[in-house]
């Protein structure tokens, strides 16, 4: 049986897509891939009005050296949140920009970065990658403001509790948008 040349392409596209789907190549591309949706994709705030308040502070979390801590620690303080993992393409591709603005901004705001991934993956990644960020794992589940079905997802919550900012799917957290909101955020409670 001799093949044509339609089925050499056939062969080829599913091999191809075999690769992408099931391989690290694969894994290579979907984070590039998402690499250049971020560059179009910019948190922004969500509206007054249309704002949910985290009702209960109360979630138990684990730090990357065994410690618990509770979310209600935080309350009363600016902080980002963002759920993640070190098998998923979009967080991955956002995790550049969360970690440039960490870097200038950690000692200004609380960031808490969940991870849904074993201690050891993430430890190898983020030594890796050069990143030190505070990570946490959740013991419990998450405010019911904070919960999503998927990764990444981020929350930019005020002082007194408001999610001024929330994107499911990847996004650049290192934007001019995402600063000025941060300074006013923090400008704001100074002030008060």
């Amino acid at each position: 049986m001799k093949i044509t040349k339609g089925q050499w392409r056939n062969i080829i596209f599913f091999v191809l897509i075999a690769l992408i789907v099931f391989t690290p190549v694969g894994t290579y591309v979907k984070v590039k891939l998402n690499q250049v949706k971020i560059a179009f994709s910019n948190p922004s705030s969500i509206e007054e009005s249309e704002r949910e308040v985290v009702s209960d502070f109360n979630w138990n979390l684990v730090d990357s050296s065994g410690e618990k801590v509770n979310f209600q620690e935080m309350e009363g303080e600016i902080i980002l949140v963002n759920f993640w993992a070190t098998w998923c393409p979009p967080c991955i591709a956002e995790m550049p920009s969360l970690n440039e603005l960490h870097t200038d901004y950690k000692d200004k705001i609380k960031f808490v970065f969940v991870a849904n991934d074993e201690k050891v993956k993430v430890d190898s990644y983020l030594k890796k990658n050069n990143y030190n960020l505070p990570v946490y794992y959740a013991s419990d589940k998450a405010p019911k403001e904070l919960y999503s079905n998927s990764i990444p997802a981020t929350f930019l919550i005020d002082d007194r509790g408001k999610i001024i900012m929330k994107e499911l799917g990847s996004s650049d957290w290192n934007s001019t948008n995402v600063r000025n909101q941060i300074d006013e955020l923090l400008a704001f409670s100074l002030a008060e």
